[in-house]
């Protein structure tokens, strides 16, 4: 359409007068008219050919393989929300196992970890190795947990408060995890 649009413009052109292209106003509004319908153009055809880098394709890829979330679960993980103090299913949980992410199944926290905090949450002294990232909320405040391999909001990480000799608090949202009990031998 563009294309037409700018072979138009051009016949039109080329029907003027030559007499009228000695005029200095008309010459503007000519240099002025092809300046803008080559903007178009150029603009046009550079957005046509524009491709997904390898790493929006992975992200794609990856969001494919992600598990299905309720809203609950949604709205903490994906949009960073809060579930009630006291009523996550694995506050309580008391098991020797790995918790893992409930978004990408990756292994986040080992139950040797948690301690009981009395926070209303989950709470771990420490993480396993490279599985979950820190994030200072941009009002500085607060530190954001999220998990390393998805980006799924797991809640924030406390320091100095005491509460063990790593003086570490991981409070982690029970909904943003899964629970997978060590085989029994």
């Amino acid at each position: 359409m563009l294309l037409c649009a700018f072979t138009v413009a051009v016949r039109a052109l080329g029907r003027m007068n030559i007499q009228m292209l000695k005029n200095v106003q008309m010459k503007q509004v000519l240099s002025k008219t092809l300046l803008f319908v080559g903007m178009v153009l150029i603009t046009s055809l550079s957005a046509c050919a524009q491709k997904q880098t390898k790493e929006q394709l992975t992200q794609t890829t990856k969001n494919m393989e992600w598990n299905k979330l309720t809203k609950e679960e949604e709205a903490v993980i994906v949009h960073k929300g809060t579930e009630y103090p006291g009523t996550g299913k694995l506050l309580n949980n008391k098991e020797k196992g790995t918790y893992t992410c409930k978004r990408c199944n990756a292994a986040l926290y080992r139950s040797e970890s948690k301690f009981e905090s009395d926070c209303g949450w989950p709470s771990f002294d420490d993480e396993i190795a490279g599985a979950v990232k820190r994030i200072p909320d941009a009002d500085g405040s607060r530190t954001e947990i999220v998990c390393s391999a998805c980006g799924g909001h797991l809640g924030h990480v406390f320091l100095g408060e005491g509460f063990t000799a790593k003086n570490t608090r991981n409070c982690v949202n029970s909904v943003s995890m899964n629970f997978v009990p060590d085989k029994k031998s």
